[in-house]
């Protein structure tokens, strides 16, 4: 272990995360779509020489967890020089779900020719191509997702490959917007290499290179401290995603949790096999989840670094819906599978620590996609959104209301940004009252949205949670479920969970998103009072 000193070691982890920060606030201001610059659906981090993970932004714990896995593999496939950009979106090579663009960039210092540091961002894109606008279908194979891009350079030595390029934008429906969102993500990398340059020239590499080492290490040593002030034992619990889409019965996700001396073992391996719809998780998905609630157990504010996962074993055989294998469907892989598996880890350690977890949150981003030909701005556009709902109670409190909670950080879009841009007019946006379970402390309530089309729309709905609410702890009652109908000359029409359907002017979609679970039986002298 290298000697380090404190103050230093705290300095350096603030000027890390503060160029991830950086990095995130350029790659927002000079994007192009409303999902990025009004959702800030995207992330950005830093890694050293091997690939290890140095330091995050505060952005989305499903990209942060996942993004090591992209840049092995860019690292694997390409020799990076200066002025090299390599991007890649594919879910079994290092990718998450086809709209996550993941680029990456080495940090090279004068007269070295290997990159002293990495330097990479994953943004959303509102539409990669596929049989549906938005890129979020109700598919049967990652074919019909969207444009597959393997590790490959963008920019060789400094200059955009055009070539590639058009490829790229020529498979897509909105591709002003993804060009201008493509050229936002290089401009945050850039942004951060300076950043990293300038910090080098500072301080040396040596005294870089320490501190990383010692960030990495300190992470490691506060996970296995949290680990060994948790009971050892084997913790088991399993939870279920409603259905695949297309008619199946619920897919069971469950994780075996052996803690022991400082490590911990975690076991996929009794969940269900990969499904026929989108529901597919990727290992990395699995990987990030994993973090993130691990993560979450201590109670400092620790670095996310790689050191945060050496105490951790993961099990996830080849095939599972926790570790689908191609050509599996993957859209809401990211987004929903990776929530349950989230729940199943929370549920597993409540029984280790219950007055550290919470009962289950909504359990769903209530993904929306949609698409079509604006009359009004004579232009195709295709849009996409995940939904807030309710947050767990926990041991100390009520759960908050209409957030978005665990494995997404994004924001809503305001509704002033999103009347102007697209053919569609918000027709209610509020708190959906008495939706989080009763409890000691009561979970979170969902949000009710409805949403009038102006335009003749494509619309798919990714979501969860309408059949199998989230639980409750300690005898805390669960959240009631999501609803999704249609309002239709007059008529209100259910909708499943997962559905894609067609939209003319004057028709109102409405979703009803999920409260959350209560903690702890409410008692004689609460319910009077």
């Amino acid at each position: 272990m290298t000697p380090h000193d404190p103050i230093e070691l705290e300095l350096f982890r603030h000027l890390f995360a503060s160029t991830c920060e950086e990095m995130g606030i350029v790659l927002r201001k000079t994007s192009f779509s409303v999902n990025i610059k009004e959702r800030r659906d995207y992330s950005c981090a830093i890694y050293d020489a091997a690939g290890q993970t140095v330091a995050m932004g505060d952005h989305m714990p499903v990209h942060l967890g996942a993004m090591p896995e992209s840049v092995r593999h860019v690292c694997e496939a390409f020799r990076l020089q200066p002025g090299d950009v390599a991007i890649v979106n594919d879910p079994f090579r290092g990718g998450t779900h086809l709209p996550d663009i993941t680029t990456v960039a080495g940090v090279f210092l004068p007269r070295r020719r290997n990159p002293s540091f990495y330097v990479a961002t994953r943004a959303h894109h509102a539409d990669v191509g596929g049989m549906s606008p938005g890129s979020m279908p109700l598919a049967r194979e990652i074919y019909q997702e969207g444009i597959r891009i393997p590790p490959i350079l963008l920019v060789r030595r400094g200059q955009i490959d055009r070539p590639l390029l058009s490829l790229l934008l020529a498979n897509v429906r909105t591709p002003e917007e993804r060009e201008g969102d493509l050229l936002a993500q290089l401009m945050a990398m850039e942004r951060g290499q300076a950043r990293l340059a300038t910090l080098i020239s500072r301080y040396g590499l040596a005294t870089v290179n320490r501190n990383v080492r010692n960030l990495i290490d300190y992470s490691e040593r506060m996970m296995r401290a949290t680990l060994r002030s948790l009971p050892g034992g084997r913790y088991e619990f399993s939870d279920c995603l409603d259905s695949d889409g297309f008619g199946s019965p619920p897919i069971r996700i469950a994780v075996a949790v052996t803690l022991h001396d400082g490590r911990c073992r975690v076991d996929f391996s009794q969940s269900d096999p990969q499904a026929a719809g989108p529901v597919n998780a990727n290992h990395a998905v699995t990987l990030s989840a994993t973090a993130y609630v691990f993560r979450c157990l201590i109670q400092e504010d620790v670095p996310f670094t790689a050191g945060l996962l050496r105490p951790l074993d993961i099990i996830n055989p080849p095939g599972l819906v926790t570790s689908a294998q191609a050509p599996a469907a993957m859209a809401a892989g990211n987004v929903e599978t990776s929530q349950r598996i989230t729940d199943v880890l929370l549920g597993a350690l409540a029984q280790a620590a219950p007055h550290l977890i919470p009962a289950a949150s909504s359990g769903t981003m209530n993904n929306l996609s949609f698409g079509g030909w604006d009359p009004f701005r004579q232009r195709p556009f295709a849009y996409y959104e995940t939904i807030a709902g309710g947050m767990g109670a926990s041991a100390h409190d009520d759960g908050p209301s209409a957030t978005h909670t665990h494995m997404t950080n994004s924001l809503n879009t305001p509704i002033e940004a999103f009347e102007h841009q697209f053919p569609v007019r918000v027709a209610a946006y509020r708190v959906r009252h008495g939706s989080g379970g009763a409890g000691r402390h009561s979970g979170g309530d969902g949000i009710e949205r409805r949403l009038e089309f102006l335009a003749p729309a494509e619309v798919t709905i990714l979501a969860d949670r309408r059949t199998h609410p989230p639980y409750g702890l300690n005898g805390g009652r669960p959240g009631k479920s999501g609803r999704n109908f249609l309002i239709r000359q007059g008529r209100k029409l259910a909708l499943p969970g997962k559905t894609r359907f067609s939209v003319n002017p004057g028709e109102v979609l409405a979703i009803e998103t999920p409260g959350a679970g209560g903690f702890g039986e409410k008692s004689r002298a609460d319910s009077l009072s």
